[in-house]
């Protein structure tokens, strides 16, 4: 049985996994509102992957000091795997980062509630002309199989998770504490950009799943659900095992990493190497020393 602090503390989580996912979303979906309702000569691809890399960042400043912002099922789910999490304390998590995605997109549809009207007056379509609902949930490019899909899922998530397993190694000191959050930004507007075409990137089952439980009540359960030969189960599925293959791939990794992190003969590339003969030595220090006091003389 868990004890009352340990409850308390997962329940503090709980809302603070809320929050910033509800953050997240806003600003996210937000994002995809204005694209879907601007005109052409105005949208950017860009705008948006960058909307979701700072939401990201706004959640991660937060829910960090409480929970750690994990902001996704999948990466918590993952660290339970490592024993990083308690199960009760991973349910928490996982029920505070879709309550928090379903209240980000009721929200901006409240919040664009004046367009989507004017776009498609008055009229909620998944898809054709004035179809709205991927301002919400992710949808797949058409002829695409679902093995195809589930591999872009998977392939994404672990991408991501190597990064936070990386960034957040011991034996990593190649970035700073101050500099870690905007690595983040970084890191979502890449996998974005990178792994978006086949199925939008979801990468996180919270930011697909609560997102479409809302539109559900806009659209149809059954709509919502059924559209694109029932997607709806990849981005659940698939940032799962992603997430969990990435950890277990770079806590493999580890095993390297203790045993050859840091070591004095390192050729980094991350800083500047002088040239062999430019490296004083004992002997030159010496000389040094010889021609001061001989100057002085």
């Amino acid at each position: 049985m868990a004890k009352v602090k340990e409850l308390q503390q997962y329940l503090a989580q709980c809302v603070a996994e809320c929050f910033s996912t509800f953050m997240l979303i806003l600003i996210g979906e937000a994002s995809l509102a204005q694209y879907k309702f601007s005109k052409s000569e105005h949208r950017s691809i860009i705008a948006i992957n960058l909307s979701f890399g700072i939401g990201v960042y706004t959640a991660l400043m937060i829910a960090g000091p409480i929970s750690g912002a994990h902001l996704n099922p999948a990466v918590s789910i993952s660290l339970l795997t490592i024993r990083k999490l308690k199960p009760l304390q991973c349910l928490f998590y996982i029920i505070g980062q879709i309550i928090g995605a379903f209240l980000g997109a009721l929200l901006v549809y409240y919040l664009y509630w004046g367009l989507f009207n004017r776009f498609d007056s008055g009229v909620r379509q998944i898809t054709g002309e004035n179809g709205t609902a991927d301002i919400f949930f992710t949808m797949p490019e058409e002829g695409i199989g679902q093995w195809n899909l589930v591999f872009d899922q998977v392939i994404s998530t672990a991408v991501l998770m190597i990064f936070i397993m990386a960034l957040g190694n011991d034996f990593n000191n190649m970035i700073s504490e101050v500099a870690k959050p905007f690595a983040f930004v970084l890191i979502i507007f890449a996998i974005t950009s990178a792994f978006a075409r086949n199925s939008g990137a979801a990468i996180n089952p919270a930011r697909d799943l609560g997102p479409r439980l809302f539109a559900a009540f806009i659209y149809g359960w059954k709509e919502v659900f059924r559209a694109h030969n029932y997607f709806f189960w990849i981005p659940i599925i698939g940032p799962i095992i992603g997430a969990i293959i990435g950890v277990w791939l770079f806590e493999g990794y580890l095993v390297l990493m203790k045993r050859f992190a840091n070591l004095p003969n390192i050729v980094n590339i991350g800083s500047i190497e002088l040239h062999p003969k430019a490296v004083p030595t004992d002997d030159d220090d010496l000389m040094v020393t010889h021609k001061l006091t001989t100057t002085r003389s």
